[in-house]
């Protein structure tokens, strides 16, 4: 993604203070157990250690805990991204599940795929700690500007 302008150094500190563990996640982090690896303009990594808690009534991994892990990381990819005063919010998601997970270290790597003034295609790949691909997830996001972004 070319620079098109000055980023808002307040979300970039922000998310470097919760990366360095010198401010808290945000509540459905610390719920799922995810935390941000790293954050740059349009890509993102999280990472979350999925265990028992984590399983459905059939025992493996609720898609929800993979769909709330890639949603962390295209979210902090689109937050990374932003212009100073604007703000954003998610139009639709999308998650394929490809294979199943018990217990793993799965890591959500989110990037930007097109961009435009208003909107935003994100797509992230979770993969389990072998590299394998478990889930691919895809968002459109909406950018807010001025008074839209205002209070988000």
């Amino acid at each position: 993604m070319a620079d098109d302008g000055p980023r808002n150094d307040d979300t970039a500190d922000l998310i470097a203070r919760q990366i360095r563990g010198d401010l808290p996640l945000p509540p459905v982090a610390r719920l799922v157990g995810f935390r941000v690896v790293s954050a740059g303009s349009g890509s993102a990594v999280t990472e979350m250690q999925a265990d028992q808690r984590h399983t459905n009534p059939m025992g493996t991994l609720h898609g929800g805990i993979l769909c709330d892990l890639a949603d962390g990381a295209m979210g902090y990819a689109m937050a990374a991204s932003l212009d100073r005063g604007q703000s954003f919010t998610t139009l639709e998601m999308k998650i394929n599940f490809l294979k199943p997970v018990w217990e793993a270290r799965l890591t959500a790597t989110a990037r930007t795929v097109k961009r435009t003034r208003t909107l935003c295609l994100m797509e992230c790949d979770v993969t389990d700690e072998g590299g394998s691909l478990v889930a691919r997830a895809s968002s459109t996001c909406l950018i807010l500007h001025g008074e839209q972004a205002r209070g988000r």
